[in-house]
């Protein structure tokens, strides 16, 4: 079986910077990856190549086993699942929350003349129950508070059961106990046997869900480790990706890592 994702010595260049820098790096399609750095450590460029909107400057790309540069990314697109908050921004503030995730059958934000088939209808109120949403069907997306609005964000990800589904930062902005209730609604969908490849960046061991099963660690573009998170997410790994002593703990499946306190503070 070809691997979901693979990139083969990627570089994105952008006014004389490499924004990503000699990156090789392979999903295969039982595998939830999360990429983690600092700011500008690339992360959102990596997505965006992985959702078929950005080429590379040099090296290669596959995706779901078509080559960026060589398909039609218009037949390729529907085929991933991503959630971030410029996706959110695109949505009309009094579009429903069952129509934010049904109108992902078309590709478009906002119901306009659209026709959809019961199956489709079945489909997001199925989605919407498993996201725990059905209650907010009727509800304007504006209206929603942040979790809830990340949460609809994902369910219309996977309305159209995508091969692949990328998710850009999805707890950001989240208070604990929303933060908590989409990590366990992640980590049920994560460790479900139909559930396609994942992809999902985050800033924080702590947003990590359990389930997920490998780590990419980036740093000014370049790989600093990659592999399985048992392996991968180390001390040493993250002092290196982000500048400074680090220490990690994990308990039940879940991280948490803090800054080593400077001598006599």
């Amino acid at each position: 079986m070809l691997p979901v994702l693979s990139f083969d010595g990627v570089v994105v260049r952008r006014n004389g910077r490499n924004i990503v820098d000699g990156l090789s790096w392979t999903v295969n399609d039982d595998e939830r990856w999360v990429v983690l750095g600092p700011n500008g450590a690339g992360k959102t460029t990596l997505l965006q190549m992985a959702d078929a909107y950005l080429y590379p400057t040099t090296g290669t790309v596959d995706v779901l086993g078509e080559r960026l540069g060589r398909t039609d990314v218009f037949e390729l697109r529907p085929r991933i699942g991503f959630a971030s908050s410029a996706m959110a921004k695109r949505i009309p503030a009094d579009e429903t929350v069952l129509n934010t995730v049904l109108t992902a059958a078309y590709s478009v934000t906002g119901r306009w003349n659209e026709e959809y088939e019961g199956i489709d209808e079945r489909r997001a109120h199925r989605v919407l129950e498993e996201w725990r949403l059905e209650h907010l069907a009727d509800r304007e997306f504006g209206t929603l508070s942040d979790g809830e609005q990340k949460r609809v964000q994902i369910a219309r990800a996977i309305m159209t059961d995508p091969e692949l589904l990328l998710l850009d930062e999805p707890t950001a902005s989240l208070d604990l106990g929303a933060r908590e209730v989409l990590l366990e609604l992640l980590s049920g969908y994560a460790t479900a046997p139909e559930t396609p490849a994942m992809v999902m960046v985050t800033h924080h061991v702590e947003e990590i869900p359990v389930g997920f099963t490998h780590v990419l660690l980036l740093r000014d573009g370049k790989p600093v480790a990659a592999g399985p998170l048992a392996e991968a997410l180390t001390a040493e790994n993250l002092t290196e990706t982000f500048g400074l002593p680090i220490t990690l703990t994990e308990e039940g499946g879940r991280y948490a890592a803090r800054a080593v306190a400077a001598s006599g503070v």
